[in-house]
């Protein structure tokens, strides 16, 4: 097993995601937060499996529609971006290539 960081960037996607979904209804937002950290997670045993998308691997969130970004190094797991996929594909692609 390996350890999973999650980078200042993707923890702000994070907080983003909690926001919308709290103004959409109230403790939606701490759910979806708990939901994905559960996904982030679980790369701990299933990391590499996935998919690659933009040159990260793309993990798919079981409940919402976010991706989990993320690359390997020799000892971690490190998750770059948690992007919501309903979003244009051509922002989506923009928005990895700074991270």
């Amino acid at each position: 097993m390996k350890p999973v960081f999650v980078l200042s960037d993707a923890a702000e996607d994070l907080e983003l995601g909690k926001a919308f979904y709290e103004s959409q209804e109230i403790g939606i937002g701490d759910y979806f937060v708990d939901s994905l950290l559960s996904d982030i997670e679980s790369l701990r045993l299933f990391h590499g499996i996935h998919k690659m998308d933009f040159g990260f691997y793309r993990m798919l969130s079981n409940r919402f529609p976010f991706g989990i970004y993320y690359d390997l190094t020799e000892t971690a797991v490190v998750v770059y971006a948690v992007l919501d996929l309903r979003k244009d594909p051509f922002w989506i692609r923009a928005e990895l290539l700074t991270r």
